[in-house]
């Protein structure tokens, strides 16, 4: 019998990403804390090792860190969702340049499969890097394990003593697994939040060493067997594999704080209608048709104005993915529960019951999705993925938006942006 090869995977992850990300067109900050704001300029939700050096924490309000950031010379900025994903988007064809397949975790990491290429190994995570730094400008530092959680173990590393790996850690050799992990707290290991560390800590495990050296068996009946896997991967035996295509989602949510308060019903119907007109973008692309729809709308509830909230539950005549049916129906259901007199501060959708195409139960006389309709809902994606998403869109969609999310201190698009490219001067 044939002795198999053991897999290696590799995880990718941009330092910072969101700070790295504008730093790649401001290099005058480089040396220079930099943070990024949440929606509507919130709290922070993205800090350079710079800024940590200051003591700035992940959530802190900015208006009461505002006079703090002044001081010291810190750089913000709003979120560019844009820009950042188009990064997000380049460091993904930078890194399949180089690795036969790969699984995109988040905005900012990337799973990549790594056996059966030359040895060593290590050699290749730093081609990733160097390929992905000159592609795109930004710092990456890469993982290698046999496992997944082995792999987010070597990435942590690899942040951690950064200046003596390089940002690349080959974490295969057993001395290196235990050296790592008996100095790697349980709840930096991947998938133990801090109810799980606490209730570990109960246990006597402190440490992912500790972790690793436990009964996965025994663990898993004691607490679940996601659990049971991570060991078994501390272990070193594979039990996640890469996931090269994303699961469809289940339900599609849009919601956004306004940036400032909305009195009525057009600036409602108009945030809807954007809503849906993002969700919608989403329900296409993963290739699935609407079955219903809710949404919803409400005030704050902090202050002393008047309080209310409701929602509404609507089902389209057909299973659809058209941004035009889905908007009509959207909006009816809006006219249903709006109560003037109330200062709305939030607006969602919620697409429901979703699911491929042939997956509803057809009907000899329920009307369904005429093929029209698949065309032009493909021909305006094909031009907004070409032109900007935005390009184009239902009569309902504001182009400028009033009530739109405050981002103050919002840099370019320098990507995605004919009137926002970057411009460099010749002498």
């Amino acid at each position: 019998m044939r002795n198999e090869q053991r897999p290696i995977f590799g995880l990718v992850d941009v330092n910072s990403f969101y700070c790295s990300c504008e730093r790649i067109f401001r290099p005058e900050l480089r040396q220079r804390p930099v943070i990024v704001l949440s929606n509507s300029d919130g709290c922070i939700v993205a800090r350079t090792n710079e800024a940590k050096a200051l003591g700035l924490k992940m959530g802190d309000p900015y208006f009461k860190v505002r006079a703090f950031l002044e001081h010291h010379g810190v750089a913000v900025f709003s979120s560019n969702y844009t820009l950042y994903g188009e990064l997000s988007h380049r460091v993904g064809m930078a890194i399949s340049s180089l690795v036969p397949s790969w699984e995109r975790y988040s905005i900012d990491e990337l799973f990549v499969q790594l056996d059966g290429l030359p040895e060593p190994i290590i050699d290749v995570g730093r081609a990733i890097q160097a390929r992905v730094l000159q592609w795109t400008a930004l710092p990456v530092g890469v993982g290698i394990g046999y496992t997944k959680t082995l792999a987010k173990a070597a990435q942590h590393a690899s942040k951690v003593w950064r200046e003596k790996t390089g940002g690349v850690v080959d974490l295969r050799e057993p001395a290196a697994v235990e050296w790592l992990l008996r100095r790697m707290p349980v709840d930096e290991v991947w998938g133990i939040g801090s109810r799980m560390r606490d209730n570990l800590a109960g246990d006597g495990i402190t440490t992912a060493w500790q972790l690793s050296q436990a009964d996965p068996r025994a663990m898993g009946r004691k607490y679940s067997v996601v659990l049971e896997r991570t060991i078994r991967e501390l272990q070193g035996e594979s039990c996640l594999d890469l996931e090269q295509s994303t699961p469809a989602k289940q339900s599609i949510c849009s919601s956004k704080m306004f940036g400032q308060r909305v009195h009525t019903l057009k600036s409602l119907k108009e945030a809807l209608a954007t809503y849906i007109h993002r969700a919608a973008e989403k329900l296409r692309m993963q290739r699935s048709l609407c079955g219903a729809l809710r949404v919803g709308i409400q005030t704050s509830f902090h202050g002393d104005g008047p309080k209310y909230a409701n929602a509404a539950t609507t089902i389209p005549a057909y299973p659809t993915d058209d941004v035009r049916q889905l908007t009509r129906y959207a909006l009816h259901a809006l006219e249903g529960i709006y109560r003037p007199g109330f200062a709305y501060s939030k607006a969602e959708v919620l697409l429901m019951d979703l699911r491929q195409r042939g997956e509803f139960t057809q009907d000899l006389f329920t009307p369904s999705q005429p093929e029209r309709t698949d065309s032009l809902m493909a021909t305006m994606d094909k031009i907004n993925r070409r032109w900007g998403h935005d390009c184009l869109r239902t009569a309902a969609v504001p182009l400028t938006p009033d009530w739109g999310m405050r981002r103050a201190l919002l840099s370019p698009s320098y990507l995605t942006s004919w009137e926002q490219l970057w411009r460099v001067r010749c002498y």
